[in-house]
């Protein structure tokens, strides 16, 4: 049976709401993760998605920053939880359990923070309040439940390969794909027994990106973008994924998000 699953930080879903509603209609996903939704969990536009037939919501908001929402056609169970990494206060994550094919399966929506711009945690607490928050995450496990399966999705703000960016060579000692970034959010997936599903059909050298800055005057010719966005499971679920596909026209819709949907497709 099939299943899809999208992931996008939509950078406000009140304001890019007709933009959710397009995707949902065009592209039809069981399950939509959004990050960066920017808004309390009692103003959050729930009719809207429910009349188009997504009756299964679960939120975790914040008043204009962060912010995170699963959005599902299938029920979810009461296992939802909703963790505060770094004790701050951030609604950075939400995890939620459904059933599809006789499996149940956990799914985490993460987004990491950004970090600012200078990688550098002495003078930038932003970037400090990344790589403890990345340190935080390699206590997740794709396993840690006997009988549930996990996916995790989400803006994790790091492009970890050498070939998830447009030149590894220029964006070194630039946030996102710094060493240190890089290398621990290596050690989150490979400690956490996760599969980077994104390159299981698309290896390396081929690039892959899922945001184009909006400083760029020119994002499309200039092509300059990161693989920010990342879809991974615990191992049983890898050899049930069809494809993955990324929406890069969605970079070029109105008033659009940085960045673009990235939706999975498996067969169960």
């Amino acid at each position: 049976m099939a299943l899809s699953i999208a992931t996008w930080n939509i950078n406000s879903v009140r304001l890019r709401m007709p933009l959710v509603e397009h995707l949902l209609k065009t592209w039809s996903p069981d399950i939509l993760c959004l990050q960066e939704t920017k808004v309390t969990n009692d103003l959050f536009p729930f009719a809207p998605l429910k009349a188009l037939g997504y009756e299964h919501i679960a939120i975790h908001g914040q008043k204009g920053y962060h912010g995170v929402a699963t959005i599902s056609r299938l029920p979810l169970h009461e296992l939802t939880d909703r963790r505060d990494y770094c004790g701050v206060g951030d609604s950075r994550h939400l995890s939620v359990v459904f059933e599809k094919s006789a499996k149940k399966i956990r799914l985490h929506n993460f987004y990491v923070p950004a970090g600012g711009d200078e990688p550098d945690r002495t003078i930038n607490p932003k970037f400090g309040h990344k790589l403890d928050f990345i340190e935080e995450m390699k206590l997740l496990h794709a396993e840690s439940e006997a009988g549930i399966s996990s996916i995790l999705v989400g803006d994790l703000n790091i492009a970890p390969l050498e070939h998830d960016v447009w030149s590894h060579k220029q964006l070194l000692k630039i946030v996102s794909h710094t060493p240190i970034e890089t290398e621990g959010l290596t050690a989150v997936l490979n400690g956490g027994a996760w599969v980077d599903l994104m390159r299981q059909h698309t290896p390396s050298p081929e690039k892959l990106y899922t945001w184009w800055s909006y400083r760029a005057k020119d994002w499309e010719g200039a092509n300059k973008g990161r693989r920010l966005d990342h879809v991974w499971s615990s191992a049983d679920l890898s050899p049930h994924l069809t494809r993955i596909d990324i929406l890069k026209e969605a970079r070029g819709w109105e008033r659009p998000s940085d960045h673009v949907p990235v939706i999975a497709h498996f067969d169960l």
